[in-house]
């Protein structure tokens, strides 16, 4: 059932990203307030992530959401995730990113890869939560992060949030990324790939549940694979960033055991001077039409309006404010 979910989905997600043409509508004012909370005629493109990954198949049905239901027409786009998804954002390429939190609190901070340059972006909401997902060949000797030593490991796609999050998680365990592992930085399905034909011994990934290419590699290689439990690391880790927590990939999501793990929020962002009214209206319509996106996706479940403004140190854009009461 959850491949099929994955399977649509992407499929969904490829149509609506060839889509082409890009005009960010605007209206004279961002600040929100007592602003319209109907969207302006235009076109919008939303930045996703790796083909294989949730943010890929969520952001193709999030577009056509938005397309169906609003007077703004939206395409999605397949790219290398969080860092630069606010590169490109703030750059004009992109109107609306996905982003880990903790990828866009270096943003907004000027730290990590934005080396001391502070982007002026907002959230429009916090939405599911991403999960870290570290599985290891059974025949590698891994057991630990510490173990990934010298070995062939996967750590995603160049500027991409997982990048990031493999960077702090090897340095968290007295490895570098650079030196002391042979870091593959590889996308989703060429991960799969070499899990499969053993030409790399583990992977770290960060995405919602399930990912489909992790499912893959957990169908083809079944018991010749095996996750690890990172959550020793979590105290070094929120050393670097305090949005890291404690979650569980449930046996149910792989078909394996169940696995404490990292979790860390996903947030959907903006530039700041993104218009209000049409802040107001997609962030709106996510919470109106939730049941719709989760035919998407089951992540989607995860989205709680409850959650949904606790974005620091991310501001939240005054539009989405106002679509939150």
């Amino acid at each position: 059932m959850l491949r099929k979910y994955a399977i649509g989905a992407i499929a969904l997600a490829l149509v609506v990203s060839g889509c082409g043409g890009k005009r960010t509508p605007t209206t004279p004012d961002a600040s929100g307030g007592n602003a319209s909370c109907e969207a302006s005629d235009g076109r919008i493109t939303i930045a996703t992530g790796n083909s294989g990954g949730v943010y890929f198949v969520v952001g193709g049905g999030l577009a056509k959401l938005i397309s169906d239901n609003s007077k703004l027409k939206a395409s999605s786009a397949e790219t290398g995730a969080s860092v630069q998804n606010i590169q490109q954002l703030v750059g004009g390429t992109y109107d609306i990113a996905f982003s880990l939190a903790d990828t866009a609190a270096d943003a907004v901070n000027g730290t990590g890869a934005f080396n001391g340059k502070k982007e002026k972006i907002a959230a429009l909401s916090r939405i599911y939560p991403n999960y870290t997902q570290v599985l290891v060949r059974a025949d590698s000797g891994i057991n630990s992060v510490a173990d990934m030593k010298g070995k062939r490991i996967s750590t995603g796609s160049p500027k991409s949030g997982t990048e990031v999050i493999a960077g702090r998680l090897l340095k968290s365990a007295g490895l570098n990324i650079d030196s002391d592992v042979a870091a593959q930085r590889l996308d989703l399905t060429k991960t799969a790939d070499g899990m499969k034909d053993g030409s790399i011994d583990g992977l770290i990934w960060s995405g919602g549940l399930p990912t489909p290419q992790i499912t893959d590699i957990t169908t083809s290689l079944k018991d010749r694979v095996k996750f690890i439990d990172i959550t020793p690391l979590l105290p070094e880790m929120k050393k670097i960033s305090p949005v890291y927590d404690t979650g569980t990939i449930p046996a149910a999501t792989y078909g394996t055991s169940e696995v404490p793990t990292i979790v860390v929020p996903n947030l959907l962002l903006v530039r700041e001077d993104f218009a209000a009214n049409n802040a107001c209206a997609v962030t709106k319509l996510i919470f109106d039409k939730k049941a719709d996106l989760e035919k998407v996706h089951p992540a989607v479940k995860d989205i709680d309006k409850a959650k949904a403004g606790a974005s620091d140190p991310v501001p939240l854009h005054p539009g989405a404010k106002q679509a939150l009461g």
